[in-house]
């Protein structure tokens, strides 16, 4: 993996107190495109491919949707795949299988009572990221976001009455202890000492407080996995995530919600507990 000393030194700093972005996502990823080899590109891929997964299931709900416009793929390459798709024109070498099937069965999932086709379509790249990103941190990061994904909506499921074995996905230990045991806490807590602060968030009846305080713990993960490899390609991808947790900040207070968000981080900075196994 690249050590990339000069990309990352001449990039503005990221934190709570400076609430201006001086970079814009589409210009710093015409910047990766000059400097990144291409092993770390195949790294990077990942986080486009996730906006992608987003896009591909706005456009299938709604053709007409607006999208974010720094994918992988361009509006021609998403009406292809959607196209493809619907005429079991399968091709697996320009895109992901898994997509071109949740394409294909979105037409016979839509209507299904409980199904919501931006979450199934995020679960299933998940998975995929997991099974297949070359990279170890990167790899961590989305089993992260899949832990964190399945426990909200399993206490999200048992605190409105619902059956939570129809909103889980996955089969790993974690999704094996939610469906198997009816503790409060799936008999979570022992395991995986975040837990207790997923409990917490579920209470917030603030739904904007509740996403900041999920990305306040990711923001927490991610300098904690890239605190002595600040020029590493992981820090390249940490970057990147923390502009796009930003940009949805934004978008949601451009000063209330940040100075709430920057009360959060220290809170949860003092208490710090990022579970160990991500941290290996």
């Amino acid at each position: 993996m690249g050590n990339y000393y000069c990309l990352m030194a001449g990039l503005p700093d990221i934190t709570l107190e400076n609430t201006k972005q001086e970079v814009s996502m589409p210009d710093l990823r015409e910047e990766l495109e000059a400097v990144l080899s291409e092993k770390d590109k195949k790294v990077l891929y990942y986080f486009f491919l996730q906006k992608d997964c987003t896009n591909l299931a706005r456009l299938l709900k709604n053709p007409k949707a607006e999208i974010d416009d720094y994918g992988n793929l361009g509006m021609e390459q998403y009406v292809d795949l959607m196209t493809s798709a619907r005429e079991m024109n399968f091709n697996v070498h320009r895109y992901p299988a898994f997509m071109s099937i949740f394409a294909r069965e979105y037409a016979y999932n839509k209507d299904k009572e409980g199904y919501f086709p931006e979450d199934d379509m995020l679960y299933k790249f998940y998975q995929y990221a997991i099974e297949t990103c070359p990279n170890k941190m990167v790899r961590q990061w989305y089993k992260l976001n899949l832990d964190i994904t399945n426990i909200l909506t399993a206490f999200l499921a048992r605190k409105n009455g619902w059956n939570v074995a129809d909103y889980i996905q996955g089969g790993d230990e974690v999704t094996a202890m939610i469906l198997s045991n009816n503790t409060k806490d799936f008999n979570l807590t022992a395991e995986y000492d975040y837990v207790a602060d997923l409990m917490k968030i579920v209470e917030c009846e603030d739904p904007v407080e509740k996403e900041k305080r999920i990305d306040a713990f990711k923001w927490l993960w991610l300098e904690e996995k890239t605190f002595f490899n600040i020029f590493s390609i992981e820090a390249v991808f940490a970057y990147l995530c923390k502009l796009d947790m930003l940009a949805r900040w934004d978008k949601l207070d451009v000063e209330t919600g940040k100075e709430t968000f920057r009360q959060i981080i220290e809170n949860l900075r003092g208490e710090a507990r990022v579970p160990e196994e991500f941290l290996k």
